[in-house]
Order: structure tokens, then sequence, then C-alpha cells
């Protein structure tokens, strides 16, 4: 095989994966609004009683991923902040069968659930403070105008 084919091909093959590399970083940590409202979770699945009233930061982690502590204290930070909003952590490391059902592919990834546990939004990745915060505030002005009607 002649060297200059064989070099041009690792090139190729170089530049796709970099390319999807690039393409996979470019969707990290984006706030991916969902309005189908087919999207639920169970609290009991998630040991809790009930979902805030302006919205529960749903975090799924593993033992092993290096960026989740980060992501939790974020999320610890964000629903201190917002009155209503709480943060749950759930550790997938034995519960395979969570990841299954709630279709988590990688850990840290967020799930933004309204009170009736409606998944609202998912992020996958680290969640950049101001769009959670921006999700929360239409969450929060959604259940405010839906309190209003009763």
């Amino acid at each position: 095989m002649e060297i200059t084919p064989a070099l041009a091909t690792l090139a190729a093959i170089i530049a796709v994966v970099a390319g999807i590399g690039v393409l996979l970083r470019s969707r990290d940590g984006r706030v991916r609004v969902l309005s189908d409202n087919a999207a639920r979770v169970d609290a009991v699945d998630l040991a809790v009683e009930r979902f805030a009233p302006a919205g529960t930061l749903v975090q799924f982690s593993t033992d092993m991923c290096a960026r989740c502590p980060g992501v939790r204290r974020l999320l610890g930070e964000l629903a201190a902040e917002s009155n209503g909003v709480e943060h749950v952590d759930v550790d997938l490391t034995n519960r395979a069968d969570l990841a299954a059902r709630y279709g988590i592919l990688q850990t840290p990834t967020t799930l933004i659930v309204n009170e009736r546990g409606v998944v609202t939004a998912r992020i996958v990745g680290v969640p950049t403070p101001d769009a959670v915060r921006l999700h929360l505030a239409a969450l929060r002005k959604d259940h405010d105008v839906s309190t209003s009607r009763h």
C-alpha cells in the first residue's frame, strides 16, 4: 500500500471523528424543551413524595461520572435560590432499569419536571445556569397562570 493514500484515509477518518466530537460538544448542556407533555416521571421511582410546585430538577448520576458532583452543586444552588424548586439526584449505578425507563444514555442528564411529573426539559451534560433559570421562570409563569384559573 502506498503511504500517500493511507495518510489521506487516516486524515479523513480523523476529520470525521473530530466533526462528530464537535457536534456532540455543541449539544452538551443545552436545554431541550419538551412541549408534547408525553414524557413523565414517577415520584416513586425517584424516591420523592411529590414534585415541587415551581419545578423539580432531576439529575441522573453514576459513581464514575466526573462531571456529576459539579452539576449536583450547581443544581442544588439553583434550587436553593428559587422558592418552590427542588433538586433530586438519582444514582443510576445500580438502577439500570431507571436508565432504560427514562432513556438516560449518559450522565449527567437532568430533567426539569413540573409539579404533575411531566418532563418539560431535558439537559444532557453540564447545564448552563442561565438556561436552567430561564426554563424555571417559564415553568413558574405557567404554574402561576394555571393556579390563578382555579
